[in-house]
């Protein structure tokens, strides 16, 4: 077909949509609660949900630096014993490689990634199983165990092979983010100049394949366009599993209103990402002031590694962008609860749920939930805010778990 009437019907058909459903919002009457009754009801919703969060680039660690998920010091956002104490029931571990990675050895280092999750489950059976239904994740967490699935973080980590989406499903990874912060031969990023205006008749073959496996289309990254695309060239519910809302602070990474009911028309979920960048606007300006400095020392520090043929760790980057975030005006863990309840206003209950980035934003996570141990704050926050219990348990993971069984669903219809 010529991508440029594809394009126009896409459009027209988006447009159509947003225009069917552009005056819908869910009115909002939750009365407020007192801090102490607030508490009894996150008590009672810690002790019955299933608290799924869609996105932690931990991996990263456990290849590069040895890190041990049971590491009771651990310095990082994820650890067994801070998802014990936040009463984290699953978590999607990343598979990112970095879009500058040389083209040839992509699919290498995401098997090594891959690999480095599964040694982790292997070595803690007691407290970690791998998961990739969302019966499994259910059957984890009665077992007494944290549920561990993994996304592929880029549609280029798939070296422009269909195949590698098979194996791919096959070793365990249940979502595919379409773009990184580049375009890919699949569609356009958000961090991109547009180039497909969408996604390529590629990747609306992409998307089939990911749809006959029963492997989550994840569009956030992607541009606007290629949101949209994605959207209408999917037959099973889509996710954002690490993205905010644009109206409360304007970063393309975030959705826009008429995304977020789009998503809500195609029966997917919203993950709201707890990056300060995407949360904050007052934040997102002061660190665009001192990001170019940030990144010019980060940068130096990588090629003094790269001459001795070694790599920047993590925590060597976090010590350099530390200088740079004092005195940045970093939000309370509470903006976070801002961003769910617009989208719980605009796209509705069933389509918002938790996708961190932890581990993935250095230490630029909000007061109060710096790490996986603080979600029962972020609990009661949102009980506070008057949302029943039947509401929390589906932010907190039940709209993932529905989703992904609808797609699990489409998928055994295209077989």
């Amino acid at each position: 077909m010529n991508p440029i009437t594809h394009n126009t019907r896409v459009r027209v058909t988006m447009a159509l949509l947003s225009s069917m459903v552009a005056a819908t919002t869910f009115a909002v009457d939750r009365p407020e609660r007192s801090p102490a009754e607030a508490a009894k009801v996150a008590d009672r919703v810690l002790g019955k949900a299933i608290i799924i969060d869609t996105h932690a680039d931990t991996p990263q660690m456990m290849l590069d630096e040895g890190y041990d998920l049971a590491d009771p010091s651990s310095p990082f956002m994820i650890s067994i014993p801070k998802a014990r104490a936040g009463h984290l029931g699953g978590e999607f571990m990343s598979i990112w490689v970095d879009v500058d990675w040389p083209q040839q050895d992509l699919i290498h280092r995401a098997i090594d990634l891959i690999d480095a999750v599964d040694r982790q489950v292997a070595g803690h059976p007691n407290d970690l199983a791998l998961a990739t239904t969302a019966d499994d994740v259910v059957r984890i967490h009665r077992a007494g165990k944290i549920a561990i699935l993994m996304g592929l973080e880029g549609g280029h980590i798939i070296e422009d092979d269909p195949h590698a989406l098979d194996i791919y499903y096959r070793l365990g990874v249940r979502y595919m983010t379409l773009t990184h912060t580049k375009n890919n031969e699949i569609g356009d990023s958000s961090g991109d100049q547009p180039h497909w205006k969408g996604l390529s008749d590629f990747g609306r073959q992409v998307v089939a394949r990911m749809n006959q496996l029963g492997m989550m289309v994840d569009i956030s990254h992607v541009s606007d366009d290629t949101f949209y695309a994605a959207v209408a060239a999917s037959k099973a519910p889509v996710i954002a599993s690490h993205s905010s809302c644009r109206a409360l602070c304007n970063a393309p990474r975030d959705t826009t209103d008429d995304m977020l009911r789009a998503v809500a028309k195609n029966g997917g979920v919203v993950d709201i990402n707890f990056y300060d960048g995407f949360l904050d606007q007052n934040f997102a300006d002061a660190y665009a002031k001192v990001a170019p400095a940030m990144d010019a020392e980060v940068k130096a520090a990588r090629d003094a590694r790269a001459k001795e043929g070694k790599r920047l760790t993590y925590l060597e980057e976090s010590q350099i962008d530390e200088k740079y975030y004092a005195g940045l005006p970093i939000p309370s863990y509470t903006r976070v609860a801002d961003h769910i309840d617009h989208a719980v206003q605009i796209a509705g209950i069933d389509h918002v749920g938790l996708g961190s980035d932890f581990d993935g934003i250095s230490g630029l996570a909000p007061r109060g939930l710096e790490d996986c141990s603080k979600f029962p704050d972020l609990v009661r926050e949102l009980a506070r805010r008057g949302y029943s219990e039947d509401d929390l348990v589906k932010i907190l993971g039940g709209n993932v778990l529905r989703v992904m069984r609808q797609v699990e669903q489409v998928s055994k219809s295209l077989q």
